[in-house]
């Protein structure tokens, strides 16, 4: 039965049921839905757009979960319909003539199992990608076990061995020019670590690398599976790196495909060892030209023409992507810390170019105890286990599509690997396996990722040394229409595969009930080498195969090539045309500001961020490397870097790896590394067009030269990934990627206050230039050849591998002993461009710069060329120059800072002045028509005009001293509590405020409200925390909100301490928006306040400033009148506040009224409030992601502080309380 809710003229709530609703439900689903009656009739005739009926999104399975939380039984299925004809993606929605009972039905009956005849027509048939001798071994293992396979067996072979899954190709033999090659494209990437072990701990063998990390101390409540108090316990950490492209799915449906490819890299960092932890995201995003539509032409996206897209524009691919790849790290709470845009086409010798097939990468770093880095083996007995979502027909055959060229298949085929984003259910996943490694003993044995293959390759190779049986009827199915075959195989993607011991599963158990995270035992360890699906009810076997069989003796991959040598046309140019190829590469995607993805992304959330993007006054993204903190309490971190140079590497496959690690290692060398260049390791991803001609022979010269580089430079590489299908075919001929490397590094920062940012100081020393590339100025494969349609015919590379490692060290030594104030990598659009960002983030400053001691006369090459280098400035005094001088390190002192916003360059007779305030704006222009592509109400517009007129500035509170406080530890402290939802991600941050300023700090759930187990009755101060509780799914907190409301116990609980007179609360963004949304601010106001989505419609970031009234409020009373720079991240942050402004107790206002630093639209550029006692305060800024120097992203110069004022809100409600 389906009841329909809301206005047939805007929006419709179809509620699909088992039954007729009671008044009362209805009354709970009027309030849910936003004061939307029910509609009295069975059918609505009019159009609407809604979601693929065959597709049960993410939104409806959080509505659902919300009305069982309020007591209301037996919902299926709520979905939003949207009235009237509008554009909408068909990948994702359909249009509908009507609305009547059968809207949700699937006239589609599960399959029976098959037994495959003829393997070569179902793998067609299918596009299972199998090769002629993979079906010709299938059919031997039919044949030896004396029966047809079964659909589910052939599929699963096709999904756990494909190109995706198993890496044949590095693992496979290379013949070029008839020449058998000595050694594996793998083999030459574990080369590194064998000759270079350093800190590796776990290397090719798991879902992450792990390598050697600091002490570190553990902030956690004492025990996972009940209400507790946060503790703290030193433990030896391990680091993890790990990056993972995502390529097809983000081609076909990007928010998605981009979603799916951040949640299934976090998997990947928490599947390491028997459980670890995610830290912090990156993300790369490469396309086609996206011909933006701009004032002035951008010429150099004309010249190969635009093709009939296959499933969406570059344009729609940038923005969706980014998108589905912030939304998930935003609402799983994943600060996103670095990243890359590239675009490119070109078209020559009969070859079109392009990153049609568009490169997704998501990466990142986390941690884990070094005494669980390594899996256990699984015994008989031990129970085979899923947390996480139930089954749905997601990503059937990803696995095997992603390794063929898109366009290859039918777009049936290529469809049905979309995939379904839910991180909310991810992070209840994660908060489960979190409770375990935290725990005093991780009971986990082992533990998988769900991704490419389903239950297929999770639980295959969870049991591969061992064997399983698994019931198929305890695998949750969320689509009654699946066949065995899709429950076994599907890629529904927020869910992850556990071996446990049997004795020790009840624990996990109680953990995930009450972190909401579904648990199912689907099986057993055997012991006897199969692998086997049975249904209990009907004794079927869709797969029961022995495991050698399943791993297949799959043939080795032979690569049969021959070397072509390519000359690219050259670049021509006039230095009097320097003013227009200077604004050119400006406005280039990978040279541009990345605002327009840094505004939409959280870069704070969890409270350990201490470097990212953005940086100076102005806060605008020009970062060199990516820092977290390891914990609370030291200065210890891990910091992270990108590197890629693709279009050099069509010049010369060896100069493309060789730069690619250099500019990653270029960006990491600003973050002190506790071992210098030996704490480095990298990820090596690789995005190649093989089985193309020439292609795979450059493959091979690519790897080698990135393995020899690597081992010339003592480092590693213990992880990585390959996609080596990097070609869009079209009806009228193919795009063929430029063959690519990304890599990642990660290291141990030593210091993470001492990590060095691209911005010049006044009052310091000399700018210094060093060309760490050794090589001659060249510009092939620059962006200054792009703006001119050209690749190029020379490509810098680094012509010395030890000279690089011995400048990285000394370098990093300079830094260490604080000799460096300023630093910043030349990489792309060259040495102009790093002169200029430089000076970009500061009104006021500017470089007076001579380059005539340079041997080379060319000064476009000097300025334009992209060899790799870097250019820093002294501390006042340093003598930095005898220091390069003992090393043997060639350097030039290049110049000086100015104090106006002038860039003026001299060489020889030359001389060249440039306004630094113009050609930011010229800089910043392309991530303003980005943006005005996700941004409403004109506010893309705003943000251009006001991003350098809003400078942040402070006034700090004048007692505030910068040192922690001090706690008296004869005293017993006062008892805290952070509430906790599922969806909340901010929970550490917020108790380690509070633990910082004196509080015994208890972890609370709602669970443990719903059920009574926690009362609140001897708590004094609650912080409700930050996050997307439910995904902020019919609003802000709505669901939570009903969860107290409708759940007599909770509600009995939060009525009483907010009756006490001897308490306190804190509600900060999520937390906000639930005590509004609970009206506990002004209950005698007969208006209410609302929280709405920001007037820009998207998700704000960034960090901004708050003034402090004067006023009353306990926690921000010795705070009035400053003004402190604070962290923003939020979608639904907008006070809407119906009366007058006096009628309210507003005590935080915004730095400046106008956006982005006001980011929201709030009345009266409200930032927060309190009840009418004071004791109550909601907050969208977090303020408990400020507590220190170094989680703000721009600090007033000169202090060196403990803590920030921030931390005084704490403090002042410690003191408060115990005065009572």
């Amino acid at each position: 039965m389906i009841h329909f809710f809301g206005s047939q003229e805007t929006k419709i709530f179809a509620v699909q049921t088992n039954n007729e609703l009671s008044q009362e439900d209805i009354n709970k689903l009027n309030w849910l839905f936003g004061n939307q009656a029910k509609i009295q009739a069975s059918t609505l005739d009019a159009f609407f757009i809604g979601p693929r009926a065959t597709m049960i999104t993410p939104w409806s399975t959080n509505a659902v979960e919300i009305t069982q939380n309020m007591g209301i039984e037996g919902i299926i299925r709520i979905e939003e319909f949207v009235a009237g004809k509008a554009d909408f993606d068909p990948m994702l929605s359909q249009e509908y003539p009507k609305l009547d009972q059968d809207v949700f039905t699937i006239n589609i009956e599960p399959d029976s199992i098959l037994h495959i005849e003829n393997i070569a027509a179902f793998n067609q048939q299918e596009g299972l990608s199998l090769n002629e001798e993979e079906v010709a071994y299938l059919e031997s293992v039919a044949k030896r076990i004396g029966r047809p396979l079964t659909d589910s067996e052939v599929f699963g072979f096709s999904q756990v061995n494909s190109e995706h899954c198993r890496h044949k190709i590095f693992n496979g033999t290379f013949v070029i020019d008839g020449e058998e090659m000595p050694t594996s494209l793998f083999k030459m990437i574990r080369k590194t670590s064998a000759e270079n072990p350093n800190e590796i701990v776990s290397a090719y063998k798991d879902n992450v690398a792990f390598i050697n990390g600091p002490k570190a101390t553990q902030f956690a409540p004492k025990t996972a599976d009940k209400p507790d108090y946060y503790t703290e316990k030193e433990f030896d950490s391990v680091l993890s790196l790990k990056a993972e492209t995502h390529n097809f799915p983000t081609t076909v449906e990007p928010f998605n495909g981009a979603a799916t490819g951040a949640g299934g890299e976090i998997r990947d960092r928490l599947a390491g060892g028997q459980g670890s932890l995610p830290l912090a995201g990156t993300a790369v995003y490469m396309t086609a030209y996206s011909r933006l539509k701009a004032e002035s032409p951008r010429d150099w996206e004309a010249g190969m023409p635009a093709r009939k897209w296959l499933y969406q524009t570059p344009i729609d691919i940038l923005i969706k992507a980014s998108n589905g790849a912030s939304d998930f790290g935003n609402k799983f709470g994943q600060p996103l810390i670095a990243g890359s845009v590239l675009t490119f086409e070109h078209e020559e010798g009969g070859r079109k170019l392009g990153y049609d097939k568009v490169i997704m990468q998501a990466g990142g770093i986390g941690y884990g105890k070094k005494n669980q880095a390594l899996k256990e083996k699984p015994q008989t007995g031990d129970k085979i286990v899923i947390l996480g979502g139930d089954n749905y027909r997601i990503g059937m055959g990803g696995a095997a599509v992603s390794s063929a060229d898109t366009g290859a298949f039918s777009s049936g085929i290529e469809l049905n690997a979309i995939q379904r984003s839910n991180p909310e259910m991810q992070k209840r996943a994660a908060n489960a396996i979190r409770g375990m490694v935290e725990s005093d003993e991780n009971t986990i044995v082992s533990i998988h990722d769900h991704g490419a293959g389903g239950h297929l390759n999770c639980l295959s190779e969870l049991v591969e040394e061992t064997g399983g049986l698994i019931d198929l009827d305890k695998l949750p199915v969320g689509d009654p229409t699946l066949s065995a075959k899709e429950i076994i195989g599907n890629e529904s993607q927020e869910r992850m595969g556990l071996v446990i011991g049997a004795q020790n599963a009840e624990t996990l158990k109680r953990i995930a009930d009450r972190e909401r995270s579904p648990m199912y035992e689907v099986g057993d360890v055997t012991g006897d080498h199969r692998f086997t699906f049975k249904s209990k009810t009907t004794g079927e076997k869709p797969m029961d195969l022995e495991m050698n069989d399943m791993f297949g003796s799959s043939p080795k991959t032979i690569m049969t090539d021959s070397k072509i040598s390519r000359v690219y046309d050259d670049v021509s140019y006039s230095l009097e045309n320097f003013h227009d190829y200077l604004e050119n590469v400006l406005q280039l995607e990978a040279v541009a500001c990345k605002d327009w993805l840094t505004n939409k992304v959280d870069r704070c959330v969890g409270g350990r961020v201490a470097k990212q993007q953005c940086v100076g006054s102005l806060q605008i993204p020009l970062n060199n490397v990516g820092v977290m903190a390891l914990d609370f309490n030291s200065k210890n971190g891990v910091a992270t870097s990108i590197g890629h140079s693709p279009v050099s590497g069509l010049i010369n496959p060896v100069a493309g790896s060789k730069n690619s690690i250099a500019e990653a290692l270029t960006n990491i060398i600003w973050a002190p590394l506790e071992k210098g260049l030996k704490s480095v390791s990298l990820s090596a991803n690789w995005m190649w067009p093989c089985n193309n001609e020439g292609e795979d022979a450059r493959l091979y010269e690519a790897v080698q030269a990135v393995s020899e580089f690597a081992i010339d430079l003592g480092i590693n590489i213990p992880t990585g990934k390959d996609s080596l299908s990097m070609k869009q075919k079209y009806p009228d001929g193919d795009v063929i990627a430029p063959g690519t490397v990304i890599i990642s590094a990660a290291g141990t920062c030593s210091d993470i206050n001492r990590v060095i940012e691209p911005v010049l100081q006044h009052d310091e020393g000399a700018i210094y230039y060093i060309n760490l590339s050794q090589d001659d100025f060249k510009l092939g494969g620059s962006s200054f050849a792009q703006i001119q349609n050209k690749i190029g015919t020379q490509a810098p590379s680094i012509l010395d591998n030890k000279g690089f490692a011995k400048a990285f060290d000394v370098i990093q030594d300079l830094i260490k002993n604080d000799q460096i104030v300023a630093g910043h990598d030349v990489a792309s659009g060259g040495l102009i461009t790093t002169l200029l960002e430089l000076c970009f983030a500061e009104n006021n400053l500017g470089a007076s710069i001579d380059l005539t001691a340079f041997e080379e006369k060319d000064l476009i090459k000097i300025l334009f060329a992209e060899n790799a280098g870097i250019v820093f400035q002294a501390a006042k005094n340093a003598d930095v120059e005898s220091i390069l001088t003992e090393n043997n390190i060639a350097f030039f002192n290049i110049g000086t800072t100015t104090e106006t916003a002038d860039l003026e360059i001299k060489k020889d007779s030359i001389e060249i002045g440039l306004n630094i305030s113009s050609l930011r704006r010229k800089w910043f222009q392309t991530s303003y028509l980005l943006d005005q592509q996700q941004t409403a109400k004109g506010l893309a517009g705003a943000r251009f005009a006001n991003f350098d007129v809003q400078p942040l500035t402070y006034s700090f509170p004048k007692q505030f001293t910068g040192i922690k406080p001090e706690i008296d530890a004869t005293k017993p402290r006062p008892k805290a509590a952070i509430l906790r939802e599922k969806g909340s991600n901010s929970e550490r941050e917020m108790a380690n405020a509070m633990y910082l300023a004196g509080f015994d700090v208890k972890d609370v759930h709602m669970t443990d409200l719903i059920t009574g187990r926690e009362t609140l009755e001897d708590i004094q101060f609650i912080g409700a925390v930050g996050g997307f509780s439910n995904s902020d799914v019919l609003g802000s907190a709505k669901g939570w909100a009903g969860a107290f409301l409708y759940n007599e116990k909770a509600n009995t609980a939060l009525k009483n301490f907010f009756a006490r007179p001897d308490t306190l609360s804190v509600g900060i963004c999520n937390g906000c928006q639930l005590f509004v949304e609970l009206d506990l601010l002004n209950p005698e106001h007969v208006q209410k306040p609302v929280m709405q989505h920001n007037d820009s419609n998207k998700h704000e970031s960034g960090f901004t400033s708050v003034t402090i009234a004067e006023n009353d409020s306990v926690m921000l009373s010795t705070l009035s009148g400053a003004t402190l720079g604070v962290w923003i991240s939020h979608g639904e942050g907008k006070f809407n506040l119906p009366l007058d402004e006096e009628n309210y107790k507003i005590v935080g206002k915004y730095g400046y009224d106008a956006y982005p630093a006001s980011p929201n639209g709030s009345s009266f550029n409200t930032a927060m409030m309190t009840d009418k006692t004071g004791r109550h305060l909601v907050t969208m800024p977090h303020i408990e992601r400020s507590i220190f120097q170094w989680n703000w992203a721009k600090y007033s110069k000169g202090r060196q502080d403990e803590v920030s004022p921030w931390i005084e809100a704490f403090v002042n409600a410690r003191l408060w309380i115990e005065k009572q």
